[in-house]
């Protein structure tokens, strides 16, 4: 199982490693710090269990999980007993109170592998399941806060090397989020987006007029190189 450790705290952070390297089964693929630098990991590579703190500055570890479309197997680790209850409410696998000591911490990686393998074999011997119903919007980590952006409304986006700007209807400025154009790009519809910059997307719904190298969409301008003219020609249905 692919883990992922969610905690402000080093030296939690320090234990929570330690603990995972006896433990049969389980492989750290990270260790973050704030709900930000888990939602870029979580957008980056697959992650089947994560271990959480729940007051943490900003998003707390509840208000993460909440939004995670696909959520993994979760295991709380905090030192607060009163949120158990909304802990379990989320359907997670243990809720566990610092100072955690080995053998507590060992039975609830048990039960999540028990878990993991059971889901697993289900599975492989269940018929396909119907196709999910396409998601019309995606949440970005700005300001502290899980910000819920509808597809339709996003009129282009602006690479910036670690993050993106999305510019979007109704909006008094762009949303400024720590996250790769090309991590994001994943997330949207191929159809409605179009790469056609190194460093800008836009959503053929918001595109006014296209002429050599520029395109106008909404109330802005934005550029296109030749390095990209199959996604024009993809977005108009013209050869370029």
């Amino acid at each position: 199982m692919r883990c992922l450790i969610i905690d402000d705290e080093p030296l939690a952070i320090d234990l929570l490693e330690d603990n995972l390297k006896r433990v049969d089964k389980l492989q750290l693929v990270g260790s973050c710090r704030n709900a930000a630098q888990a939602m870029q990991l979580l957008q980056e590579q697959p992650v089947d269990l994560i271990f959480c703190d729940i007051q943490m500055p900003g998003v707390s570890g509840l208000q993460l999980v909440k939004s995670l479309p696909q959520k993994p197997l979760v295991i709380f680790v905090t030192a607060y007993q009163e949120f158990a209850i909304d802990g379990f409410e989320l359907d997670v696998v243990d809720y566990l109170l610092k100072p955690v000591a080995f053998d507590r911490f060992l039975k609830a990686c048990n039960k999540a592998i028990t878990i993991f393998e059971n889901n697993k074999r289900l599975a492989e011997v269940s018929a396909p399941a119907p196709a999910e119903k396409p998601r019309k919007f995606l949440f970005v980590y700005a300001d502290y806060n899980l910000i819920k952006l509808s597809h339709g409304d996003i009129t282009y986006i602006e690479g910036l090397k670690d993050y993106v700007k999305l510019n979007a209807r109704g909006l008094s400025k762009p949303i400024l989020s720590r996250i790769t154009i090309k991590a994001l790009e994943e997330q949207l519809p191929a159809d409605q987006f179009f790469r056609v910059h190194k460093s800008f997307i836009v959503n053929i719904d918001h595109v006014r007029s296209i002429r050599k190298g520029r395109i106008k969409v909404a109330d802005a301008e934005v550029p296109y190189t030749d390095n990209y003219k199959d996604a024009i020609s993809r977005m108009t249905g013209k050869e370029q």
